[in-house]
C-alpha cells in the first residue's frame, strides 16, 4: 500500500470508541487503486471532545477532511458552517470537507448509500412494509432514503422510543403523506427488516429486533460494515436474503470522494 506523505491529503475518521473502525483497511485500498493520494486515518475522538477537537483539526493544513461515525454524526453537523442537501434534511453528517480557510462543509451519504446497496444486493423496498431499528444519525439517513425511494410503509423501532418518535415527526414534516410510525421491535408481518444501531457490533450486544419474529420471507440488511451480527447469522439461518453493511460503506464512497474533491490520481513521472 502506498504510504502517505506531505502532499497526501489526510481524512481523519472519528469513532468513539475506536477500536471496532474497519473502514480505513478497505478504503484505503480504494484510493490506492484509484491511484488517489489520499490516506484514511482512524481517531479516537470522545463525544465530550468533538466540539474542541474537530476545530483543531481543521487548522492542520494536509487534513482536508472527516468521516465521522458512531456517535459523532448528529453533533458534527452541529460544527458544520454549511450542511449540503442530505444532511440538512437529515440532521447529521458522516462526511465533512474542510476548505482551505477551515470552513466545515458536511453532507450525509449513508442513506445513498443504503439504498445503493439494497439495488445493487437485489433487494427491493419500494412499496413494501419496512421495518427500520434505529433513530440515531445514520438511521435518520436511512428512513429519509427509504422513504423518499417510495417505501410503502416505514415503521420505526429503537431503545429510546421518544427519538424514534421525533424521527417520525421529522420524516412527516419532509413527507405529510407518507405512511410512518413507531412500534416495538417484532418483525413480524415486515417484508424488510434494516438494523441501522450500533448493536451488533460485540457478540455481547443485545439484538435490536426480536430474531423470533423473522421469516424467511423478509429480507435483511444490517448496516454494521465491520463484523457477521448475530442478527445476521440468525436471518440466514431463517433463510432471508442477508445484507451486511459493509457494501452500503463501498456504494457511498465514490460520491465521498467526489464531495471530498480528493485530488487527482498520481501520475508516476518516469
Amino acid at each position: 500500500m502506498n504510504q502517505p506523505s506531505g502532499k497526501t491529503h489526510i481524512y481523519a475518521l472519528l469513532a468513539d470508541p475506536v477500536s471496532h473502525v474497519r473502514a480505513p483497511q478497505f478504503l484505503n485500498p480504494i484510493f490506492e487503486r484509484k491511484g488517489l493520494d489520499a490516506f484514511l486515518i482512524p481517531m479516537h475522538v470522545r463525544a465530550a471532545d468533538l466540539a474542541d477537537v474537530v476545530p483543531r483539526l481543521a487548522k492542520i493544513g494536509n487534513i482536508k477532511g472527516l468521516i465521522a461515525t458512531i456517535p459523532h454524526k448528529e453533533e458534527l453537523a452541529k460544527l458544520c458552517a454549511e450542511l449540503g442537501p442530505n444532511a440538512n434534511m437529515v440532521g447529521a453528517v458522516n462526511t465533512v470537507r474542510i476548505e482551505p480557510s477551515g470552513r466545515l462543509v458536511g453532507e450525509m451519504f449513508d442513506g445513498d448509500g443504503l439504498v445503493a446497496s439494497a439495488n445493487a444486493n437485489g433487494i427491493d423496498y419500494k412499496g413494501r412494509r419496512v421495518l427500520l431499528a434505529g433513530a440515531g444519525g445514520s438511521a435518520r439517513a436511512v428512513a429519509f432514503a427509504l422513504v423518499a425511494g417510495g417505501v410503502g410503509a416505514l415503521v420505526v423501532t429503537n431503545r429510546t422510543m421518544s427519538r424514534a418518535d421525533a424521527l417520525v415527526r421529522d420524516l412527516l414534516a419532509h413527507f405529510p403523506n407518507a405512511d410512518v410510525q413507531t412500534a416495538g421491535p417484532d418483525a413480524t408481518g415486515f417484508d424488510l427488516v434494516v438494523n441501522s444501531t450500533s448493536l451488533g457490533l460485540h457478540a455481547s450486544d443485545v439484538t435490536p429486533i426480536d430474531s423470533a419474529t423473522l421469516s424467511a420471507r423478509t429480507d435483511f440488511i444490517d448496516t454494521i460494515a465491520v463484523r457477521e451480527t448475530e442478527l445476521m447469522q440468525v436471518a440466514t439461518a431463517k433463510g432471508c436474503k442477508v445484507v451486511g453493511g459493509r457494501s452500503m460503506a463501498e456504494l457511498q464512497f465514490d460520491a465521498q470522494i467526489k464531495f471530498f474533491g480528493v485530488p487527482p490520481p498520481i501520475v508516476h513521472s518516469v
